[in-house]
């Protein structure tokens, strides 16, 4: 969080402290400001950091880093949070991901405890330039999601072509509960968030599982030609 920090400058910056008797203080970068919030537990840190980021960038670590990891990952995969952008950054000749990857898919994945789609909500990257054209890129025509009833409405900064609407619905009729995707307006329910009804939508009625397959939906949109 202190590298964050330290290239958002202070004013820019807040943070998400944890009360420990020992290793933790605030990052010089925000010490002393009023924005720093400072917690006795870990999962009430780990609720508001999954609720206010856009992106997440991990960096080789301990206990907390891979807890920090699942938590991310566990809330994206059942639904229970956004799905974002997570990036696994390491040194260019570190392996601390790929012996992570391997313990996933030897463990996990084999035995049938997460599924191959799961796997599209991280990438394991080893330049910085590469991780920030990763999460750059994630919204490159994607804004953001929220639930109506039963709806899922994606909002998009660009207006798809009817030849790319066509195909997200032949590569995705999996995810479809029924119906297809639309792309549209803002709906009625939306007029709390003022700011952003202009933007164009895409309108589905999915099932409410394999989320790792609304991760690639978000990529194949991402993909997509613009009007």
């Amino acid at each position: 969080m202190g590298a964050v920090q330290r290239g958002a400058g202070r004013d820019m910056s807040f943070g998400l402290n944890i009360r420990l008797p020992f290793e933790q203080r605030a990052n010089e970068t925000i010490e002393g400001d009023t924005k720093p919030i400072n917690f006795n537990y870990f999962f009430t840190r780990k609720l508001n950091f999954v609720k206010e980021t856009h992106a997440a960038s991990l960096f080789p670590g301990g206990f907390g880093t891979l807890d920090e990891s699942f938590e991310v990952l566990t809330l994206m995969q059942t639904g229970k949070a956004r799905i974002i952008p997570v990036v696994l950054l390491d040194k260019p000749d570190g392996d601390y991901w790929e012996t992570w990857m391997k313990f996933l898919t030897q463990h996990l994945y084999k035995i049938g405890f997460i599924s191959e789609d799961d796997f599209s909500f991280f990438k394991i990257i080893h330049d910085v330039k590469a991780a920030v054209k990763e999460i750059t890129g994630f919204y490159r025509i994607y804004h953001s999601a929220r639930w109506v009833g039963e709806k899922l409405v994606i909002r998009i900064g660009h207006s798809l072509t009817a030849s790319a609407v066509a195909e997200l619905n032949d590569k995705f009729a999996d995810v479809l509960r029924r119906g297809s995707i639309v792309q549209g307006k803002a709906l009625a329910q939306e007029r709390n968030e003022p700011e952003i009804l202009s933007l164009p939508r895409l309108v589905l009625t999915p099932h409410r599982r394999s989320f790792g397959r609304f991760r690639q939906l978000i990529d194949a949109i991402n993909r997509a030609e613009c009007v």
